[in-house]
């Protein structure tokens, strides 16, 4: 018990490190492969914890669907040599055990299980009484409620320490990313987690390494903790997601490459300043929530307007006008078309819910 204790102990204060960074092949494919990653990993001197799949959940059958149990003795063998502790993803009660039995330090919890409630439960079943970390990756699509649930589950099996993982979401139309940052989703599980671990996997969201770097400074800048980045000795021959993947000196040089930014400062000048500016930025939102609250006011005039002429609440011709004017408009003052879309959308729908309900009144 006190071997278990020491090593929990351990792991704990190389999860405490900032930036942590997590790196190693999106699969464990052979014993050398594992091995020699791990060694030019160590070599760096920038990574604390070697990951690998052992188990990879695919969307189609016929893939590449990991090596199984007898990866993890792999993972052992790379611990021993590198001292960097390991961590994997599970997705079932089953791999949970396995797991365990071989001594992973850090388990993870995949896109592809959080978005199941009954897998996250049989998962979280398995870990009662375990004293190991837990990462929870967002799920596939956009919705924060099965993220939250998820840590809630893991939570109830009386897990102490919960990281979670911006690994970015599925979204149709999306051409630059594999996975749509969605950055606003991650910044409010962050919000309601403030004492939570929240890394960033540039690798899942990217789909390329070309945008690795990108990303991670993206996550940086917004104060993540560290980063997961898919690291292989050969990667255009890796047998799954070649394409996300970089050899352990390409990593050491992305990481090298990102400016390295942090939450607060001691000057004491950059502190009045900047809370200077972020008073100007309440009074402007403060005037901004009084104006969205006249506006309703007007929606909710022409809600009753619609009511007596019996007059649909939507006016397609009109919702376009008025997003073509805003384009305009907004190029002029540097606002993106993307943030106009979405800002007028919400807009629009605080406005169709007012004039439903005087509709419905």
């Amino acid at each position: 018990m006190e071997q278990t204790l020491n090593a929990a102990s351990t792991i704990d204060e190389v999860l405490s490190k900032r930036p942590l960074i997590i790196s190693g092949p999106c699969s464990a494919e052979t014993e050398e492969q594992v091995i020699e990653t791990a060694t030019r990993l160590k070599a760096t001197g920038k990574v604390d914890v070697l990951r690998a799949g052992i188990w990879k959940p695919r969307t189609r059958p016929g893939s590449f669907e990991g090596v199984g149990t007898k990866g993890l003795n792999w993972l052992n063998q790379a611990k021993k040599i590198t001292g960097l502790p390991i961590a994997i993803e599970v997705a079932t009660g089953r791999q949970v055990e396995d797991a365990l039995h071989f001594d992973v330090d850090v388990l993870w919890i995949g896109a592809r299980t959080t978005v199941n409630p009954f897998s996250v439960q049989e998962v979280a079943d398995a870990l009662r009484g375990a004293n190991v970390p837990v990462l929870i990756k967002n799920p596939i699509n956009p919705d924060l409620e099965l993220w939250i649930g998820a840590v809630e589950r893991v939570a109830k099996a009386g897990i102490k320490n919960i990281g979670l993982i911006h690994r970015g979401f599925s979204s149709y139309g999306n051409t630059e990313y594999r996975n749509a940052p969605m950055w606003h989703l991650a910044i409010e599980m962050k919000r309601r987690n403030p004492n939570m671990m929240i890394i960033n996997d540039p690798s899942h969201i990217s789909g390329n390494r070309t945008l690795l770097q990108s990303v991670a400074q993206k996550a940086i800048d917004l104060d993540y903790d560290g980063v997961m980045i898919e690291s292989h000795i050969d990667p255009d021959k890796a047998w799954s997601d070649a394409k996300q993947q970089v050899t352990p000196e390409r990593l050491a040089e992305i990481l090298d490459g990102i400016k390295w930014r942090h939450e607060t400062t001691n000057e004491r000048e950059f502190v009045v300043a900047l809370e200077k500016l972020r008073e100007q930025i309440n009074h402007i939102d403060d005037e901004l929530m009084q104006l969205l609250g006249q506006r309703m006011k007007i929606a909710d005039k022409i809600g009753q307007y619609k009511k007596e002429n019996d007059i649909t609440i939507l006016q397609t011709n009109r919702w376009n006008e008025l997003l073509e004017r805003a384009f305009r408009k907004g190029e002029s003052l540097g606002l993106s078309n993307e943030f106009i879309t979405k800002y007028y959308d919400a807009v629009h729908m605080e406005s169709i819910n007012h004039q439903t309900a005087i509709m419905n009144s």
